[in-house]
């Protein structure tokens, strides 16, 4: 628990004590002093005075609006000890040994364009800015002013090689499969980060933003983008299985991620309705079950019985990916409930359709039965422990409490386990406790040892994108002001 662990715990230091020194710090802080790429760095050019008109329609988070958050509360303590950890370990440790020289053009080398070169450094910014911004960063190791130059270089850098932004084929990444939530990520960071961004930096963060964004909006109701490829469903309306032991659940979740976001960053775009509208298709069909497909339900204003083409989720709240019955990608509802943090940052209600089927699959967490090797029956959750059963086995490795500890404690500031016990805020606190205890193993952050814990190449950067936006959700919903965390 927090209150055993007092030394895990950083001091509060303010925002502007955090940011306030980093435009006096040049290139030898960004890498640190040892690094050979300290001296080789080129002065920084100019940047044009000219704010491009779609950064200029940006409304910034009012932070001063929202008030504070000290975290004292035991669930705030026990994110914010995971989020400080790992993003005092990702732009410390592992920043220093992955990016060692600078680009002649002023950008750190990503050296690639694929998930590895681009999502583990946007997961890397989103723990950095939201412990940077919020207060929590803990600089025993690098100074928040150094942290802010090495965050600023992430962003900067994977927004202008973003296709939207970036002519040359070798370095550009963008428009597919998974790059929606990618850039995501990296608008997210940009835009908690926005006072820290100049001019061109801003464009380049908009102009990422809404191409992605855009590129969804070519969808319909069977398929992702466009009237071909990706599918929006496991199975289609008549039973037929078009992608067997593959849910499209989290695949439509991470995907609305970038059009909320696009809407709330940009309110007064254009296309901001339609980045509105297909966010609520894609969230609804990520948790779409067989019962929908002849509800009298319409959420958001979309009739389900009669715009489903499919569904992603069994009737008992399970569902199937990596050609088994999955309980971290039936935690991966992650991405629709941060949706609230998001909408709430604005001062806005998120939609209903975040919520859809929440309490069906958080029942089969801790509920619903599964055969054991005793014979006899169990739970996913196992009671009063912070172990998980995996019914069919988990190919991912051996340690996740911390993807489960974030689901519940999202499940429970929502309030989408009335009538499930324990309570969310119970498994959260049995799930937490043991992330601590891994971390306890460490002494600079991290949180997993030998690869068969987790067997993903971005799992710290995982850990840390789940913490900064768990901590978002707490943060709006437990200010000192009022509860911002709402769905209309």
């Amino acid at each position: 628990m927090t209150a055993d662990l007092p030394s895990h715990r950083p001091p509060r230091l303010s925002r502007r004590g955090l940011l306030g020194a980093s435009a006096a710090l040049g290139a030898a802080a960004a890498f640190g002093p040892s690094s050979p790429a300290a001296a080789a760095h080129p002065a920084r050019a100019a940047r044009p005075p000219r704010t491009p008109r779609a950064a200029a329609e940006v409304v910034p988070v009012d932070w001063a609006g929202l008030g504070d958050y000290a975290a004292t509360d035991p669930a705030g303590g026990r994110t914010v000890t995971v989020l400080a950890g790992s993003a005092r370990y990702l732009i410390g440790p592992w920043y220093a040994g992955t990016y060692r020289t600078y680009l002649p053009d002023g950008y750190i080398d990503l050296r690639g364009t694929d998930e590895r070169a681009i999502r583990l450094p946007a997961m890397a910014a989103v723990a950095a800015t939201t412990a940077l911004t919020t207060g929590v960063y803990d600089p025993r190791d690098l100074s928040a002013a150094n942290a802010t130059i090495r965050t600023r270089n992430l962003i900067r850098t994977l927004a202008a090689r973003h296709l939207a932004n970036n002519e040359d084929e070798k370095t550009r990444w963008g428009g597919g499969w998974q790059t929606a939530l990618w850039a995501y990520y990296t608008a997210l960071a940009g835009w908690l980060f926005w006072d820290e961004l100049d001019a061109t930096e801003r464009g380049h963060v908009v102009a990422m933003t809404v191409w992605e964004a855009d590129r969804l909006t070519t969808g319909n109701d069977l398929y992702l983008v466009g009237t071909s490829g990706h599918q929006l469903y496991e199975r289609r309306r008549d039973g037929t299985v078009v992608t067997p032991g593959d849910s499209k659940a989290e695949e439509n979740s991470w995907s609305a991620a970038v059009l909320s976001l696009a809407e709330v960053m940009l309110p007064d775009h254009p296309h901001a309705a339609a980045w509105q509208r297909r966010n609520i298709e894609l969230l609804v069909s990520a948790a779409a079950c067989p019962a929908d497909l002849t509800s009298n339900e319409t959420v958001n204003g979309i009739e389900l019985s009669r715009w489903l083409r499919g569904t992603n989720i069994a009737d008992d709240g399970t569902l199937d990916n990596h050609d088994r019955l999955h309980p971290l990608y039936m935690v991966s509802f992650d991405q629709s409930l941060y949706q609230g943090f998001v909408y709430g940052l604005a001062d806005r209600g998120a939609p209903l359709a975040a919520l859809h089927h929440i309490p069906r699959v958080y029942s089969a967490l801790v509920d619903l039965p599964f055969p054991a090797e005793d014979g006899s029956t169990t739970t996913i959750y196992q009671p009063g422990s912070g172990e998980i059963h995996y019914p069919e086995g988990n190919d991912w490795g051996t340690h996740f409490p911390f993807y489960f500890g974030n689901f519940d404690l999202l499940v429970s500031l929502t309030g989408q386990d009335t009538g499930i016990a324990p309570p969310a805020a119970e498994w959260e606190r049995l799930h937490n406790e043991e992330q601590l205890r891994l971390m306890d193993r460490f002494t600079d952050g991290r949180t997993y040892g030998e690869s068969g814990e987790n067997t993903y190449y971005g799992r710290e950067h995982r850990i840390g994108a789940m913490a900064g936006q768990a901590f978002l959700t707490l943060y709006v919903a437990r200010n000192d002001r009022e509860n911002r965390l709402r769905f209309v």
